[in-house]
């Protein structure tokens, strides 16, 4: 079994990260009002651009491979695309963004491109999906909004592959799929088994939290056909249109907030356990397999490969008394022993996004962040099975 390989970004929670076509670069937001991007160099990520546009938290960040260009939702209500462009004065090439009108009055919390990479959502706490495009008369991107019946806070989005249809898991309790067809940018879809017209704002489904949680996150599956979300019961709904047909499992564990396919038949999903998880099933029913994380392995969170910010002299005793008490308030006792989980992760898991692909589009490698600065890249392959109150579930 092959081990994951383990950075410390930073001391501070890393919000969500996305990383550029080839995996030489990744931006993050660590917990603030900017984009820091880092390059790969050797075994090492080192910071080389920092971004700074918004005036709040960050919440969510996405590279589109094609374009080049990242897109940044925040607390403040907006958003920015962020272009590499030549310094007038210099020939460097820079980042530069560029203005998104979301006519949105709550923080932005979620944003992703489409497959096409010709317009973006952008999901809100103003109980609408703006969805944008760019319009090249003023060098801006225009929104056009999502709204009915969205009740509550939209958590997350993903987009179909036909590059029309789009999923959302709201505050409301409910994972609904939405048509964003714009007339001016999309060719007519053709017909799928979510549904056949589809103008805007057209609601081709729409699934409950089955014991009344908020959904977290929503995903299709390669092929579109399958939807998958997780709410804050505690639960991974799996969705067939065509029965229609819902795979509701239960977790005796804390919630997932995230999750991303790894093919048509599984997924990986992780959250507040802090360590990510296996799904796999088809039509004819669904469970969990494993973790990624093998528990049982003496110090997983030192794995092989681990890179960590902490060497040399402040790597003592007494300099981790000192920092256990600032950071975890803990005075007292075998602080290591006491609070270093036997995950990987040491705190909740902010983000999974597929890392690398292997034959027929299938994900070979997941990349996780999370609240303790850690980004993680996982072999989807190395599935060990779960240990202690993990392993007990119903479906």
């Amino acid at each position: 079994m092959s081990a994951p390989e383990v950075y410390s970004i930073a001391k501070t929670p890393v919000t969500c990260h996305a990383f550029n076509a080839d995996r030489s670069q990744i931006a993050v937001s660590l917990n603030d009002n900017n984009v820091q991007v880092y390059s790969k160099q050797g075994k090492e990520w080192i910071l080389s651009e920092t971004l700074s546009e918004h005036d709040k938290l960050i919440t969510s960040i996405d590279w589109a491979p094609n374009s080049n260009r990242i897109v940044t939702a925040s607390q403040d209500r907006n958003a920015y695309v962020w272009s590499l462009s030549p310094d007038p004065l210099t020939g460097k090439l820079v980042w530069k963004p560029t203005l998104v009108l979301l006519r949105i009055n709550r923080a932005a919390t979620f944003v992703r491109w489409s497959p096409n990479e010709d317009k973006f959502a952008v999901a809100s706490g103003a109980r609408a999906i703006a969805i944008c495009s760019f319009d090249p008369e003023n060098n801006w991107w225009v929104a056009r909004q999502l709204k009915k019946p969205i009740r509550s806070t939209v958590l997350s989005v993903d987009w179909h592959p036909n590059n029309v249809l789009l999923a959302a898991g709201s505050a409301d309790m409910k994972a609904r799929v939405f048509s964003a067809y714009i007339k001016d940018v999309d060719k007519r879809p053709s017909p799928t088994i979510w549904g056949e017209k589809l103008p805007f704002n057209t609601i081709c489904g729409e699934y409950s939290s089955p014991a009344g949680g908020w959904v977290h996150a929503v995903g299709f599956s390669p092929s579109g056909d399958v939807l998958a979300f997780a709410s804050h019961d505690s639960s991974i709904s799996i969705v067939y249109p065509g029965g229609p047909m819902v795979y509701n499992i239960r977790i005796s564990s804390l919630p997932y907030v995230t999750l991303t396919w790894t093919s048509e038949d599984a997924l990986v999903a992780a959250g507040h356990d802090c360590q990510p998880v296996v799904f796999s099933g088809s039509e004819q029913g669904w469970a969990l397999i494993g973790t990624l994380d093998d528990t049982t392995a003496p110090s997983a969170s030192k794995a092989p490969g681990a890179r960590t910010g902490t060497v040399g002299r402040l790597n003592s005793s007494a300099f981790n008394t000192f920092r256990n008490a600032d950071t975890r308030g803990h005075t007292g006792g075998d602080a290591a022993s006491d609070t270093e989980l036997l995950t990987v992760h040491q705190n909740t898991i902010t983000s999974v996004r597929p890392y690398a692909y292997g034959g027929e589009g299938i994900v070979s490698r997941v990349s996780t962040t999370g609240v303790d600065g850690k980004l993680v890249i996982w072999d989807v392959n190395a599935v060990s099975a779960l240990t202690g109150k993990m392993g007990g579930l119903r479906v």
